[in-house]
């Protein structure tokens, strides 16, 4: 025999009944089947409302509230004869009655005595699983299916607990084979109520209905027990929360009573015991799609995962007694928790310090004040002599925990967990672990916990490494690279990588979306942006946010900007950047940025800032890291004069070379700023700081390709004006040059610690001698690389490489996890 139980969703209104005895009947088919029925959705809280209204002597409204729960349970009714035919609508409108009599004498019997006993209380909020079991029953009787009806009062017995009682499993099982020996193939029982040992009827507490079939289960020995309700199973996080929380298909008796004990909205703990017990598998199922597997809780796991859910309960209280008469007094933990129970009051988490100074523990947050009165009681005599400190209470807290048969396979779990927390920014209030290490708790502000739950979820469990990218600059290269971020975003799915653009900025507006800007109107976007790029803003955003990777990719040639990269490493943001501008200033800036980077465990990047695409600094670096020493460098570092120099040689001047390269796009709005020769000035000094040189800019010997007085020029329609009148000049350079074989490049050299940049004639056996039309081209000379050096060519110049060199730099700040 299965045994199902619905819950109050999945009878909430007269379709649902209808839907939950087509289940029964298809199960029918293959097995006999008992089931468990809750009252319709929200009919127990006005029942709830209902008492707290006749126990105050002064509330007149309990008559509204009983009319209003009357009118509930009849427009329930008199739906089902519309959508079943077939129903005897006498016999369901006779019993309907019956039980409203009976409400309405309990009722009228509470107002007598001013008074409302506990057995009174449990047989008015019994009233709306009768009602359910019920008009269950005649809608299978209608379909020719006659259920034994299995009264709980007659079999199910707890102890006097009034709050959370327990039922005596051993007495019950015995009684329910002398009342119940035979049963038709279906069954049918109200659940959430059973009897005390005196016969007084009594609720079952939170979940009493789920209780109910665990018990009716174990003493029907089960197959199995279904607990049917409107979500498909159990998820490894509050779906509420988090979108991409994963359904789980097994897990254990143990992992579903810690994640039910810890908030997990599935079962009860005590649901689970005499499931455990008998060794019945129970599975969650969904009502509205039966066809779904649901999630089965048995003796194994099912599953590889080391941890197996996160879990968080809101509205918890921490109490905290502590003293020196703590450590001096023997008993006195047994009777801080004697008095607790004594009060009824569910402890939920025990931290202790480990010199016994002092004992903490969690209660839930509606009964903190009631635990405060009963310690208060219990050590009036030590408060009084200042034995014990006043008693702390500490409110508006919750507890997030970790759960997983396996989790104590795995070392490093509780690192990765407390690392997350404080990637939340979320502080650790108390920690608890159970001694068989399947799961860990710590105590956090209530108002942190979503925060918290987000950023373990996506720290432990989607192993799915993240990049929060905040592009700043949106010229030609800033444009390209959110076209390459937007083109490669499927690629980069496939290989389990989510890369988000959650801000970009320009000089005046700063746009920001943390589930991910569109990028195909981010232009149009921008525009209504009202906000300024500032760290500032971008911490406080992060923290909203709760962004795990964040990095910022700059895009600019402004120094402002560059000079706020040590702000933004200690912040806790990776740097990607193409601005040379923060290599290139004070070299005590240039050291900060990386010890800041180190400190912070933040990536800085800046592989663009020497060969646009080119793997220059990687390999530099690579080498400088094998042991290698640089001796000599000779490069064109310039794309832009790389190409202005090739069309040269085609036959244009200077000045139209120039003029076509800007056209291009290869060079800066003002092409002055490429002629001076000091960008490549900035890349060459990069080059002699990876290798170990602390120079200046001012260190460098600078020929610009132009005289000063054009380079000097800020004006780039002048600029322009003015470059043929030098055309002359620079052509009897070229032809000079000719006449000894040779041609003119654009030349960085690095050698002896000293950094030389200049036009240079070069022979054919000079390495340069071929690179031009956009090229960049590098040759290191190092301990291991000579006499023939080390090269790397390729272009240099555009956007579109300079944008891919930005896009390698960003993957690299992937935060992947030792196991991936």
């Amino acid at each position: 025999m299965k045994v199902l139980k619905f819950g109050g969703s999945s009878v909430a209104n007269a379709n649902a009944f209808k839907h939950v005895a087509d289940i029964i009947q298809s199960y029918s088919k293959k097995s006999a089947v008992a089931t468990v029925l809750s009252a319709p959705q929200g009919i127990t809280n006005d029942l709830i409302a209902l008492t707290d209204g006749i126990r105050l002597s002064n509330d007149d409204s309990f008559q509204g509230k009983l009319d209003k729960l009357k009118e509930k349970l009849s427009l329930i009714m008199n739906e089902s004869f519309s959508i079943c035919s077939d129903l005897n609508q006498e016999a369901v409108q006779k019993s309907t009655d019956l039980l409203l009599q009976r409400l309405n004498q309990l009722i009228k019997g509470v107002r007598l005595l001013d008074h409302c006993p506990d057995t009174s209380l449990a047989q008015i909020l019994s009233t709306g699983e009768k009602f359910s079991v019920m008009l269950l029953g005649a809608i299978l009787e209608a379909r020719g299916h006659i259920a034994s009806h299995i009264n709980p009062e007659k079999f199910l017995t707890t102890d006097d607990q009034s709050i959370e009682p327990i039922v005596d499993l051993v007495i019950s099982k015995e009684k329910f084979q002398q009342q119940y020996s035979t049963l038709n193939h279906l069954a049918l029982m109200p659940g959430f109520f059973g009897v005390k040992q005196n016969g007084e009827t009594t609720t079952l507490g939170r979940n009493g209905s789920d209780y109910s079939a665990a018990i009716l289960a174990a003493c029907l020995q089960a197959e199995l027990c279904e607990v049917w309700t409107d979500v498909d199973g159990v998820y490894n996080c509050d779906p509420n929360l988090v979108k991409e929380a994963k359904l789980l298909e097994k897990m254990s008796y143990r992992e579903a009573m810690e994640l039910s004990y810890f908030g997990a909205s599935i079962l009860h703990p005590k649901t689970i015991a005499p499931l455990l017990q008998h060794k019945i598998p129970c599975r969650i199922k969904n009502t509205n799609a039966p066809e779904n597997p649901g999630t089965l809780i048995s003796e194994k796991d099912g599953a590889n995962d080391n941890i197996k859910a996160v879990t968080n309960l809101p509205d918890v209280a921490m109490i905290t007694v502590s003293g020196p008469e703590m450590t001096g007094m023997v008993g006195m933990t047994s009777r801080v928790f004697s008095a607790i129970s004594l009060a009824e009051i569910s402890v939920i988490m025990i931290s202790q310090s480990s010199a016994k100074y002092s004992i903490s523990f969690c209660v839930p947050g509606d009964e903190a004040d009631a635990a405060l009165r009963c310690l208060n009681n219990a050590f009036k005599l030590e408060l009084q002599n200042e034995l014990l400190e006043p008693i702390n209470i500490r409110r508006n807290l919750a507890i997030i925990t970790l759960v997983g048969d396996r989790m104590h396979q795995q070392k490093g779990i509780a690192a990765k967990f407390f690392t997350a927390l404080s990637q939340a920014r979320v502080n650790v209030i108390a920690i608890a672990q159970d001694s068989s290490e399947k799961s860990i708790s710590a105590v956090v502000r209530a108002k942190r916990i979503d925060d918290a739950v987000k950023v373990c979820h996506q720290n432990l469990f989607l192993k799915k490494p993240t990049i929060d990218a905040v592009v700043v600059g949106c010229g030609t290269v800033g444009t390209e690279l959110l076209t390459q971020i937007q083109k490669q975003q499927e690629r980069l799915s496939n290989k389990n990588i989510a890369l988000k653009v959650v801000g970009i900025a320009n000089s005046r507006q700063l746009l920001l979306d943390k589930e991910s800007i569109d990028l195909s109107q981010w232009q149009e976007l921008l525009t209504k942006a009202n906000k300024q790029l500032s760290l500032e803003v971008l911490k406080d955003f992060v923290i909203e946010a709760q962004l795990n990777n964040p990095v910022i990719i700059d895009c600019t040639s402004n120094e402002s900007v560059a000079m706020q990269y040590n702000d933004f490493l200690d912040a806790g943001f990776h740097i990607v950047t193409a601005n040379k501008k923060a290599n290139t200033a004070s070299f005590d800036y240039y050291c900060q940025l990386r010890k800041t980077a180190e400190l912070k465990q933040r990536r800085f990047l800046y592989e663009t800032n020497v060969g646009a695409g080119l793997p220059v600094i990687d390999n530099l670096q690579g080498l400088l890291r094998a042991g290698d020493e640089l001796l000599q460098f000779e490069g064109i570092l310039s794309g832009s004069l790389s190409y202005i120099f090739g069309e040269i040689y085609n036959g244009l001047t200077l000045s139209q070379a120039t003029i076509k390269a800007r056209d291009f796009g290869f060079t800066e709005p003002n092409p002055a700023e490429d002629l001076s020769g000091l960008d490549v000035a900035r890349k060459a000094l990069v080059l002699a700081r990876e290798s170990g040189m602390a120079l200046e800019i001012e260190d460098i010997a600078v020929e610009p390709v132009v005289p000063e007085e054009l380079t000097s020029i800020s004006s780039a329609n002048e600029f322009v004006d003015k470059l043929p009148s030098y055309d002359e000049a620079f052509q009897e350079k070229i032809d000079k040059a000719k006449q000894n074989g040779q041609v003119l490049r654009y030349i960085a050299s690095i050698e002896k610690g000293i950094i030389k940049v200049g036009v240079q004639a070069v022979d054919e056996k000079h390495p340069l001698y071929g690179v031009t039309n956009g090229e960049n081209a590098l040759a290191l000379h190092t301990r291991y690389y000579q006499p023939i050096p080390f090269v790397i060519r390729g272009y240099g110049a555009g956007a579109e490489v300079t944008a891919a060199g930005l896009f390698g730099d960003l993957l690299k700040t992937l935060p992947w996890d030792q196991e991936h």
